[in-house]
């Protein structure tokens, strides 16, 4: 059984495994071709693995940049990083987070198909995260282990289906569409991004979009993506490398190479990394949203796919930029803030700044034009660096580490969940996950019924119409008859 349970959890921990099986599934479920469905997976597939060989590429270029941003500045403090914290969560953890993932996805899939809100999570990756955060809130809050699956499963399934729709209504300003929404754990602050950009967007006088920036003819080089990506970042890079010195550089990163060419070709390859990721979202989008039609029709109606956030970066390229640097400077002004008053410090975490800074650039850019994607993007920087702050004190043992989890959602979930525990304990965490389900289906039923009603007066207003259409019709024929028999 345990054998079983390790490969279900190695293929379903593995993104692009999982777009591709939905994408075999979806294109099976049309009756396609054989070499159509064959065509389709693999290139789902490749495509996915694309746009992942992209994100390794940005990470690795973006770690000795952290590094270096540490020790030009001196800054010692706790460093929100997924991968590393969840290594230290599963120690313990391990078992229950494995299961909190995979009941959690039937449980996503369920409420899919039962309410209105129709996201499939496909991110599964952040999802086993997001099950690894639950798993320590739960199991510090002194759940039996058979509870801490049974309710941690509920809870990963209301968050991977209600964190995509709450982004969707400003990812709809982004594609035009409601074809794909985003799955991420950084969807609360993304859709803060949103928020924050149309509050603050003027009617009277709207900011123009990021991908309208002109340039002057003597600069048109800066129109191509690539290279406005790899100068900006060079820029930065250098700054920081001067700062760092060229002794640390030399000796704890480059190993002995000159540390302005180190730093020079790090920015280099970041640019790299994101034309990966952008041709890599190409394939998936062309391929996943035909293919998932399928999945809408026959398995759960008008289905939605919730994908990786870089499948945001096709639609805005420069909010990709913009939208990564106000998110960067937000961390740094939270983290100053912290140093003022005393607390335990978070360090920007450059690849969750980049990761969820984009996107809330992308998505404020959307929203507010290119104010929106400043300060939308600047927002979500302050929300990164201040929810992990607070959600260290409800992580047990876990949050006297050096290191906690990044994005938005897991602070959200996890201070809310937490902080309920501490006050009513384990009843209180169960009548907040059954309350929680219970509004759910609650909104779903109000939603359908509005919807209904208006479908009805839509209808009326056409009969209505067409009732009108007809009489005028058979007036105008009998004055026709009338005048001939004149």
């Amino acid at each position: 059984m345990n054998a079983v349970l390790d490969v279900l959890l190695d293929i379903f921990r593995q993104p692009a495994i999982i777009v591709a099986l939905i994408s075999l599934v979806g294109l099976l479920l049309q009756r396609k071709a054989f070499s159509d469905v064959l065509k389709g997976t693999v290139r789902t597939l490749v495509g996915f693995l694309v746009l992942a060989a992209g994100a390794g590429v940005v990470v690795g270029a973006l770690n000795p940049f952290g590094d270096m941003f540490q020790h030009a500045f001196n800054v010692q403090g706790v460093v929100p990083n997924n991968e590393a914290i969840v290594g230290q969560v599963l120690l313990d953890y391990g078992s229950a987070a494995a299961l909190i993932f995979f009941f959690g996805m039937i449980v996503n899939v369920l409420l899919a198909a039962t309410t209105h809100y129709k996201y499939i999570y496909l991110s599964g990756h952040v999802a086993f995260y997001m099950a690894a955060m639950i798993a320590v809130i739960l199991g510090v809050a002194g759940f039996p282990v058979w509870g801490v699956v049974l309710w941690g499963a509920l809870l990963q399934g209301l968050v991977t289906t209600l964190s995509p729709a709450i982004v969707q209504p400003f990812m709809r300003k982004v594609t035009g569409t409601n074809d794909v929404g985003i799955g991420h754990t950084g969807g609360a602050g993304i859709a803060l991004s949103g928020l924050v950009a149309t509050l603050t967007r003027s009617k009277k006088n709207p900011s123009k979009s990021t991908e309208e920036i002109v340039f002057p003819k003597g600069l048109g080089f800066l129109r191509d993506t690539t290279v406005i990506v790899a100068l900006s970042m060079a820029v930065i890079y250098v700054i920081v490398g001067l700062f760092a010195g060229s002794a640390y550089i030399e000796s704890e990163l480059s190993s002995g190479q000159n540390y302005i060419v180190y730093v020079l070709m790090q920015a280099a390859t970041f640019s790299a990394g994101v034309f990966i990721i952008l041709a890599g979202v190409r394939v998936v989008l062309a391929e996943i949203i035909p293919a998932f039609k399928g999945i809408s029709e026959r398995l759960v109606k008008n289905a939605i796919p919730a994908l990786d956030v870089p499948i945001t970066f096709t639609f805005a390229p420069n909010a990709v930029l913009i939208g990564f640097l106000a998110s960067f400077v937000g961390g740094i002004v939270g983290m100053s803030i912290m140093i003022f008053a005393g607390t335990a410090i978070i360090i920007p975490g450059v690849v969750a700044h980049f990761m969820t800074g984009a996107a809330s650039g992308v998505i404020g850019n959307a929203a507010g034009g290119r104010r929106g994607a400043v300060l939308g993007a600047f927002a979500n920087g302050i929300a990164i660096t201040f929810l992990p702050l607070f959600l260290l004190p409800v992580l047990g043992d876990i949050g006297l580490s050096n290191s906690t989890f990044s994005d938005a959602d897991y602070g959200v979930v996890g201070i809310i969940f937490g902080h309920i525990s501490q006050a009513g304990g384990q009843g209180a965490v169960i009548g907040a996950i059954v309350v929680s389900l219970a509004l759910v289906y609650l909104s779903s039923f109000i939603v359908r019924a509005r919807r209904k009603r208006r479908d009805a007066a839509g209808a009326g207003a056409a009969g209505d119409a067409g009732s009108d259409a007809g009489a005028a019709a058979g007036s105008a024929s009998d004055e026709t008859a009338g005048s001939m028999a004149r």
